[in-house]
């Protein structure tokens, strides 16, 4: 996992908790890699899982929801760090839909060695699903980047959730008044 990620989410672990709290986590952790991430490195996803953890233990938030709301951050900080994805987009079904053949093509030009979760998007009626698929079952993170983006293009799109027996999640994303 890249790690931005990584540096991210310790940002995030600041900011709404403490520097006191980010070196409370790594020391929790006993990380392979110390706690010492770069943006452009990669790392064990099972590293940041362990932080999760460490972070749930001491703040009694549980897991799902503490991913879900770096998911939340994660998309804010993606459209300030990369504005090159978001420029021209107005809608959020639209964005969403153009993830895999437009954001993580971009992606994969400035990080080869990104290993990117896939979403099969399919147009509905009234909204947008999509299948998410990954090894690494970031599935509270996705669905935290998805109400990230809902939030970022003005709402008026609500997403539910269906997790798939295979492992896959599939997000329902409707239109609302």
């Amino acid at each position: 996992m890249k790690g931005m990620v990584f540096t991210e989410f310790l940002e995030m672990v600041e900011m709404k908790f403490s520097a006191d709290m980010v070196d409370d986590i790594i020391e929790d952790s006993a990380l392979p890699s110390g706690g010492a991430y770069t943006a452009v490195g990669v790392y064990d996803h099972g590293e940041l899982v362990q932080m999760v953890v460490a972070l749930s233990r001491r703040s009694n938030i549980p897991v799902p929801t503490l991913v879900q709301v770096f998911g939340e951050h994660l998309f804010g900080r993606f459209n300030v760090l990369y504005p090159s994805f978001f420029a021209g987009q107005v809608s959020v079904l639209d964005f969403l839909e153009g993830i895999e053949t437009v954001v993580h093509t971009e992606v994969r030009k400035l990080y080869p060695d990104a290993q990117l979760p896939q979403f099969h998007c399919t147009r509905t009626v009234d909204g947008l699903q999509m299948r998410y698929s990954s090894p690494r079952h970031f599935g509270d993170l996705a669905e935290g980047l998805i109400k990230g983006a809902i939030v970022h293009f003005g709402g008026g799109v609500a997403v539910s959730r269906n997790d798939q027996a295979d492992g896959d999640i599939v997000f329902d994303l409707r239109r609302i008044a």
